[in-house]
Order: structure tokens, then sequence, then C-alpha cells
């Protein structure tokens, strides 16, 4: 792929855009999000970009990666989570802004695409393990999405509740009890951690690598839990490999070695025979590599339609 993309990891704290070209990403430009309005987080976008692009040769295409619900067919994001961009029509906005083709989707959806093509695997199912749970699936080398573009939310998996009277516990703010995201993320470790004596998940990590056996116990509960996220994914998609990311995924085989024991038990005899359960290793650009990639993919795809 000898294009000049753009990709564009868009977070709660920092904006991170590279170029990707002849095979090779650029050192990322990082700096933090402008979160004080819509307008001056899309001016700060529109800015990044073209910096990046800056030059004659330009840019054929961009692609950005959002903590968001994108309605993929018509780029407008739906909610948003810690930036000022839900509802915003984000792709034809950029588009008419850069006058290049703008591609929008999920930050989840993106790192699980540069996994995939980092590790040459056609199926592959990707869990980041951070504040919260996200998700994403690339299915024959394509991201899934779903009817609407808005899948997949894995972190919302339920996968543990109560139903002996029929009336499961529901909350009215996401993520609701006994999700993966409400059991299995950083935020669940850290309550996890206070309860046995630690400041924070951060420090339940660095605790455990050293011995301590409360840390281990937090660790290997939380892998537990995990487990059962890893079982439902391995059961509806049977992947090549089904990757995790995160903060947390810094716990290694401490927190994997009980997720893959506790998966095992529950996926259906028969699936998952090839599924390679492992720590995702595309490091802190998989977002920014995955959004170029996702531009690359897309435009493409334009191009021969």
């Amino acid at each position: 792929m000898d294009d000049r993309l753009i990709g564009v990891d868009v977070g709660g704290t920092k904006v991170s855009v590279a170029v990707f070209a002849n095979g090779e990403l650029s050192e990322p430009h990082v700096e933090p999000t402008e979160r004080s309005g819509t307008d001056a987080l899309l001016d700060q976008l529109v800015r990044v970009i073209g910096e990046a692009a800056g030059g004659e040769d330009g840019a054929v295409a961009v692609g950005l990666g959002v903590p968001s619900v994108v309605d993929w067919e018509s780029g407008r994001v739906r909610s948003s989570v810690n930036i000022p961009l839900a509802d915003v029509p984000l792709r034809d906005v950029l588009r008419e802004r850069l006058g290049v083709p703008v591609f929008v989707d999920n930050d989840a959806s993106v790192a699980a695409l540069a996994e995939a093509h980092d590790c040459g695997a056609r199926h592959l199912v990707m869990l980041t393990l951070g504040t919260g749970v996200g998700g994403g699936v690339v299915i024959d080398g394509r991201v899934f999405r779903g009817a609407t573009g808005a899948a997949p939310e894995l972190g919302h998996w339920v996968i543990a509740t109560d139903l002996r009277d029929g009336r499961p516990a529901r909350s009215e703010r996401f993520p609701q009890p006994g999700s993966l995201e409400a059991l299995a993320s950083g935020t669940a470790l850290d309550r996890l951690g206070r309860e046995r004596g630690f400041k924070d998940g951060r420090e339940v990590v660095q605790a455990a690598q050293g011995g301590d056996e409360r840390a281990c116990e937090a660790i290997s509960l939380l892998g537990v839990r995990l487990g059962i996220g890893i079982a439902n994914a391995v059961n509806a998609f049977d992947p090549e490999v089904v990757a995790i990311g995160g903060g947390v995924s810094a716990a290694g085989e401490l927190l994997l070695g009980p997720a893959r024991e506790t998966a095992a038990r529950f996926i259906v005899p028969g699936v998952g025979t090839r599924t390679e359960i492992r720590r995702a290793r595309g490091g802190p650009d998989a977002g920014v590599r995955g959004a170029a990639l996702l531009a690359g993919q897309e435009r493409e795809m334009e191009v021969t339609r």
C-alpha cells in the first residue's frame, strides 16, 4: 500500500495522528484532546490532520477511531464517551473540511483491525480492558459492524446474573450489573484492589507481579470473569485469535492463565479448536495504525464499486 493514509486515534485524554505509507507508520504526533466543545474538537482534528498531510503529496484518505457508537453508513456518531461528538455527522463534516475521503469507526474496532493485520489472522476478537471493556471483531479480514454499524459492544455481554425470580437486576445506566465491563474492567480491578487494601488496579498489578497473594487473588478473580467473556466470544465467532489489550493486560499470564482455564470450561466442545487466547501485541499505536488501515481498506472498496 503505497498511498499516504492518515490514521487518527481520538481518546478522552489524547489525540494521536500518524501517516501510513509504503507499509510503514510514521512516529505519531500526540496532543491532549480538546474537550471544551464540539467545534473546538473538530477544529483540532482538522488542524492535526492537515499538519500530518502537509507537503505536496498530501493524503489520499483519512481514518478515525473514536470512543463512540458510530452509524457506519452515515458516519454519524450516535453516542460518545468522554468526548463531545454525540450526534455529530463526523465523516461528512471532515470530508467537507479536508477535501479527502474520511472513514470513522469505533476505536476498539480499528485496534482489532490492526491486531488482525499484524498477525495475519482473518478471524479475530479483541477485548480491551481499560476503564471499561471495549471490543472489536474482524471476520474474513474486515471489521464486523452489524446491521447499522453499531456492533459489537462486547463489554456489555452479561456474564453473571440471578434469574431465579425471573427479574434480572438492571441499572438505569450502563454498564449493567453482571456485564463483562462491570466485572472485568480496570474499574472492577480498582474495586477488587481497594477491598484488599490497595490504592487502585495499577498497584494491584504491580503487587501481583511481585508475588503478593492478595493481589494475585484479585487478578485471578478478574481473569475468571474475563474467561466467561472469552468463552462467549469463541462460541460466537470461532476466531483464530482472541487478543486481550488495555492497561489491565499488563498483568500478563497472572490474568490470562485463569482466563484460559475458565474459558475452556465454557467453550462448546469442538468449537475454538484453532483459537489462540493471548495478550494483544499492537501496543499503544494500534489505534492510530488501525485507523489508517481502515482508511486504506475502505477507500479501496469505494474505488472498486
